[in-house]
């Protein structure tokens, strides 16, 4: 279900070509300080050169003292940002239930996302930009981001990742033990490691044909014709009927997409196929 449901909101995105863009006042002016909470900017610049952006609430609506709280940093998954844990109300998005439960919060953007689209020395429009996969984002990125909150709090961190953001948790923590030490908990939400045991017919077959034809959006097109493929119930047919899938925040998270890597996605392709 987890790569299945993300994988979802990639492809709803790509066909219907549907992407509302925030504000460029920043996920903090936009999303969290409209919902009467207090909200910091903080980047961080990684070894291999990316300037990432970090949201932190650090404290609820009923106050505290900040840097007094246990931190928790929250990672997003493929194709999204730290706006898709704030698109419910207050008293349903995480970011907030944490912050008024007495959780010092910092929200994590991954490369190549629009509040984290910064180099020191390239732009986006430099091939070399975009050359990187999920191993990069364990090698470099999730490491400083953890070592900026826990320079910044200094205490252990709580984590929780979505997605993509399961895959990277584990990963670092199987190959730093410095990190390790920084680690409170972690929480997993859809979590995923290996892409072996999909059943989805139409990710089956998406992921079987995206290596040759990622380049064209044909693929999902001819994915759809091949057997045992339903596409006229897009998200049934990629993650199974849910009887109780918030289709209201699911349209507005599918409005809030952003880009990876086309070496991200063949990476992740080729954990399936091996």
């Amino acid at each position: 279900m987890a790569i299945t449901l993300t994988i979802s909101i990639f492809l709803v995105i790509l066909i219907s070509g549907s992407v509302v863009a925030l504000l460029d006042d920043g996920i903090c002016f936009t999303l969290v300080k409209t919902q009467g909470y207090a909200c910091e900017e903080h980047t961080v610049t990684t070894q291999d050169g990316y300037i990432l952006s970090l949201q932190r609430i650090p404290v609820g609506q009923s106050g505290g003292v900040p840097g007094k709280k246990p931190p928790v940093l929250l990672q997003h998954g493929l194709v999204s940002d730290a706006a898709s844990w704030l698109l419910l109300p207050p008293d349903q998005a995480l970011v907030f239930v944490l912050a008024d439960n007495g959780f010092d919060v910092w929200l994590a953007n991954t490369r190549g996302t629009k509040y984290s689209h910064g180099h020191a020395y390239l732009s986006g429009d430099d091939s070399g930009y975009w050359g990187w996969s999920w191993d990069e984002l364990v090698t470099y990125e999730l490491p400083a981001m953890f070592r900026y909150v826990y320079n910044e709090t200094g205490q252990k961190l709580h984590y929780v990742g979505h997605s993509q953001g399961t895959l990277l948790a584990l990963a670092a923590l199987s190959k730093d033990k410095v990190l390790l030490n920084m680690w409170r908990s972690a929480s997993l939400l859809a979590p995923f490691a290996y892409l072996g045991t999909i059943t989805s017919h139409l990710i089956r077959a998406v992921l079987r044909t995206l290596l040759p034809m990622l380049a064209s959006i044909q693929v999902f097109a001819e994915s759809c014709l091949k057997p045992g493929v339903d596409c006229i119930d897009l998200l049934s047919a990629i993650s199974g009927r849910d009887c109780c899938l918030n289709t209201v925040s699911l349209a507005a998270l599918l409005l809030h997409g952003e880009p990876s890597s086309t070496m991200n996605l063949i990476h992740l392709s080729q954990s399936k196929q091996s």
